[in-house]
């Protein structure tokens, strides 16, 4: 018999390709079964927006959990994409024709419009090289009001240089994307990433009196107190392991002959 508590979020819709589950009142998590990210659809009272929308492969699923609450996506108001990442992002261009405004960091919002194929990760997701035009550049502080919903915009780098969470302090709903997983899980840290700045962004969450984590993947999670403190403690111990690696690499060494190069470059300039 197993000694795992049933989950608090029904499940609403399940398929071969994703799985529809309630997180809230109003608030609905698509999970999918593939390597998409989560998609999360969030109906205000005066505007319905969507944070994330997974693969472009899986819209089909996602348009069948959508009609499933009754809010195709001329209904959408807004989709505000967490990072440029291609699992989260692919399925984007499908809400181009309708009255969808999309949202993004400034920083994704340009490696986006620019079809920067290595920061979108586009060779691993094989995504069609379509156009995802961002309409709204976000900014640290920004506020999404959805009437019931008030969605705090905060900048949280790590994963890449251009990550968001959204956080309602009122109800305690931290949308966090792969800044934060269930069970302390961190989303890795890509090119344009950084540890240190991911500690820094995993040290403000941690301050949020958050209810409930709606992460880019996995499931949902109702501690995420708990799951933000080991996130932390996993991600100081990269940054020791990375370090220790970079010691024994012998960094300086390899460092000189590179600004050997740039001091002859500038010598030639010179001349």
């Amino acid at each position: 018999m197993s000694d795992r508590k049933p989950s608090p979020f029904p499940t609403l819709l399940n398929n071969d390709v994703c799985s529809l589950i309630q997180a809230a009142d109003d608030v609905y998590q698509i999970r999918f079964k593939n390597r998409a990210a989560n998609a999360y659809l969030v109906r205000g009272k005066s505007r319905t927006i969507m944070i994330d929308v997974g693969l472009s492969s899986n819209f089909p699923a996602l348009l069948e959990c959508l009609h499933h609450l009754d809010c195709p996506p001329e209904k959408i108001d807004m989709v505000i994409l967490s990072h440029e990442h291609l699992d989260h992002i692919g399925a984007a261009y499908h809400f181009a024709g309708h009255r969808t405004i999309i949202a993004a960091h400034r920083l994704a919002a340009n490696k986006i419009m620019l079809r920067d194929d290595f920061s979108m990760l586009r060779k691993m997701f094989n995504e069609p090289n379509v156009p995802i035009n961002v309409d709204i550049w976000l900014e640290e502080g920004n506020l999404i009001d959805l009437g019931n919903f008030r969605l705090n915009v905060m900048y949280t780098p790590g994963h890449t240089s251009a990550c968001i969470s959204l956080f309602d302090p009122e109800k305690g709903l931290l949308f966090a994307a792969d800044t934060l997983m269930p069970g302390g899980v961190m989303g890795g840290v890509f090119g344009s990433g950084s540890i240190a700045d991911y500690i820094q962004s995993l040290e403000r969450l941690k301050g949020l009196n958050s209810k409930i984590l709606l992460s880019g993947h996995g499931r949902l999670s109702d501690t995420p107190q708990d799951d933000v403190r080991i996130a932390i403690q996993r991600s100081h111990t990269l940054l020791s392991d990375t370090a220790q690696l970079f010691d024994a690499l012998d960094a300086r060494s390899n460092f000189e002959p590179i600004m050997q190069s740039v001091r002859d470059l500038n010598k030639l300039d010179d001349t």
